[in-house]
């Protein structure tokens, strides 16, 4: 039966182990979104989120199902910056992705950022359900607009939601919405100075020790001092706020005036994600 609007079609994707390796065995492209896996060099599957034009336009919509299962990796990443191009007729483009993790699966989540143009309107919806003993590390990022050519907040709408639950119970709510003409970007309540916004979730049991490893990391980027007396927000090229949110949830979150403020920051969270318990390398080193 072909896809109706009551019932749309998705694109799919699904890794298993096997033999050792994790290897995509279900691949199913939707247009605009191309799927393609680039060889890994160690037992994690690597596949890469691309798309015709190297954007979305206004009405396209990207759905994405991401099936891991037990005890395989994955690395999601993006071949580019995704580019959302100028609504001229109130359409918005949009991107959901519902993913699902086995028993013990690890599933890295890490795009470049989303680069909001002029009078582009963005909608981004994200679920994910884990076992108790799966493990999620997702990144999700935003430039103000094309920083290069002076662009900021010139953006008509954003809006962001990420869900994810562990055996059915949620555990991560996280909410955003902005629309830069009711509001005044550069105010000190809402971006000030700040250009480019990072945000890590990391989900997985307390006793996983990838998650106790992961979590050091994170926990390491906290700012020293941030809180004392003579500290200036405006002053900082990259601010980082880090919090253990649950149990079972890290949350890191920074803001900076560009995309090379953030580097150390990914180059850290590669190098522990390289580890052999993890991603076994990283896959991101030629591109960053």
């Amino acid at each position: 039966m072909p896809p109706t609007p009551a019932c749309p079609a998705w694109s799919e994707l699904e890794v298993a182990e096997v033999r050792g390796h994790s290897r995509l065995v279900v691949c199913k492209n939707i247009q605009p979104l191309k799927l393609l896996q680039p060889a890994s060099h160690s037992r994690a599957a690597h596949v890469v989120l691309s798309s015709y034009g190297g954007g979305m336009v206004a009405g396209d919509v990207i759905r994405l199902r991401v099936k891991v299962d037990a005890g395989a990796r994955l690395i999601l990443s993006t071949q580019a910056s995704t580019r959302i191009f100028r609504s001229i007729d109130g359409a918005v483009a949009e991107q959901h992705t519902a993913g699902v993790l086995g028993k013990n699966a690890l599933a890295v989540i890490f795009p470049d950022p989303v680069v909001l143009q002029a009078e582009s309107r963005y909608r981004q919806m994200q679920t994910w359900d884990l076992e108790p003993t799966s493990l999620l590390l997702l990144v999700d990022w935003f430039h103000s607009g094309r920083m290069d050519q002076g662009e900021r907040f010139a953006f008509t709408s954003l809006h962001s939601e990420l869900r994810v639950r562990v055996a059915g119970r949620l555990v991560v709510l996280d909410r955003f919405a902005f629309n830069p003409e009711e509001n005044i970007a550069t105010s000190p309540a809402n971006f000030a100075g700040y250009q480019t916004f990072f945000s890590v979730f990391l989900v997985g049991s307390p006793d996983d020790a990838r998650f106790q490893t992961l979590a050091k990391v994170l926990a390491r980027q906290k700012m020293p001092g941030s809180t004392g007396p003579h500290f200036s927000l405006n002053s900082q090229e990259c601010v980082v706020s880090v919090t253990q949110a649950r149990e079972n949830v890290w949350v890191l979150r920074a803001a900076a005036h560009s995309r090379m403020a953030l580097q150390p920051l990914c180059e850290q969270i590669l190098a522990a994600l390289s580890r052999e318990e993890l991603l076994g390398y990283n896959p991101l080193a030629r591109k960053y």
